[in-house]
């Protein structure tokens, strides 16, 4: 099989950030799947979630596989035989992308915690340049999930001209209150680990906050999984001893799951990548560049829009999908809406391949 290849765009113009300040340069780390039709009208730009990245499908340089291998790829909903795939590491990230762990032209040094802080609409802006070296004016469909789903949003706002269709998977409008509650909480265990070293930990002999990251992790982690989901595959099952241990280590099977995907997400993730990231996140409020209004958010577009939500996803639940939906709607955009079943519940879009693929097949056509 053949690897797929990271490559990077350099971009020397400043951006200009929602913060008031300018970064530059800066660097996209992107895949790209597929080819361009002789118009260029078959590009399809896919935004990752969270903990995610550029490598949506295929073997990776580093052996990995791509995180919506079920999605992307010849014959599959996203199509690779018929459509050109892009998808760039987002601006603050830690796969290749400019962000807090890059170096600082001005110092020298990373940027740690000098970084500005960025949104979802600042991501998008990064990626903007991107398209235009691809010799891209117009794309067929941008989609995403969780967090990639609000950057579909946000990329339909700022560009309308440029996006034909948008599918928004198990995201929301606005980031909610309680979803910001879990962020903070993540970001508090990482900026009070001892090694965090308020952000310039990067040449540190100790290394990374790995510990406090681990807690953030676990943390999210939670919040991407059912309550049924958890009962199903752990219950109260102990981890390997017949009884209780009467003492604070390990003795439930969900708790040995909880740390070893703490325990393995700093060899993968910056922690301040995840405190910008989050942060971001936070800010989103697609409504909030209309006045508050939903529908006077989606009149800013003009995009077809398909929405995908899971029954079991309480974090963005489908009732959120739904009031975009009924928004879209009443600004007199094409939009659909399908709540599918999915008891895993928000991590449904990574594992389950039915009926979204049917679904986003159509959509597509």
């Amino acid at each position: 099989m053949t690897k797929q290849t990271t490559h990077f765009f350099n971009v020397e113009e400043p951006l200009e950030l929602d913060g008031g300040r300018m970064l530059a340069p800066t660097m996209i780390a992107y895949q790209t799947w597929g080819a361009l039709n002789e118009d260029r009208s078959n590009a399809i730009l896919i935004f990752h979630a969270l903990s995610g990245d550029a490598h949506v499908s295929g073997e990776h340089e580093d052996g990995r596989s791509g995180w919506w291998e079920l999605m992307v790829g010849p014959g599959r909903a996203f199509d690779t035989d018929r459509f050109f795939i892009i998808c760039a590491n987002v601006l603050g990230g830690c796969k290749g992308s400019t962000g807090p762990g890059s170096v600082n032209p001005a110092t020298g040094q990373p940027w740690a915690m000098d970084f500005p802080v960025i949104t979802m609409h600042d991501m998008v802006r990064a990626q903007r340049p991107l398209l235009a070296h691809l010799g891209i004016a117009r794309l067929h469909t941008v989609v995403g999930a969780s967090m990639g789903g609000m950057l579909a949003l946000a990329f339909a706002q700022l560009y309308p001209e440029m996006a034909e269709r948008a599918i928004v998977i198990a995201a929301g409008a606005a980031q909610h209150a309680q979803a910001i509650a879990w962020n903070k909480i993540g970001r508090r265990a990482i900026m009070n680990d001892p090694l965090w070293h308020g952000g310039n930990y990067y040449d540190s002999p100790q290394g990374p906050p790995k510990h406090g990251l681990a807690v953030a992790r676990m943390i999210g982690h939670v919040t991407y999984i059912s309550e049924g989901a958890m009962d199903r595959k752990f219950g109260r099952t102990l981890q390997s001893a017949q009884t209780e241990s009467f003492s604070f280590d390990v003795d439930y099977s969900v708790e040995s799951y909880l740390r070893y995907q703490g325990q393995i997400f700093h060899q993968r993730f910056d922690a301040n990548s995840y405190l910008y990231i989050t942060r971001a996140i936070d800010y989103f409020d697609f409504a909030a560049r209309a006045g508050g209004d939903l529908a006077a958010a989606f009149a800013q577009t003009k995009a077809r829009y398909l929405f995908l939500s899971y029954d079991a996803d309480w974090l963005y639940s489908p009732e959120r999908m739904e009031q975009m939906a009924v928004a879209a709607k009443a600004a007199g955009r094409e939009a659909e809406h399908h709540k599918i079943h999915a008891p895993l519940g928000h991590d449904a879009f990574l594992v389950q391949k039915e009926p979204q693929t049917e679904l986003v097949g159509k959509f597509l056509q």
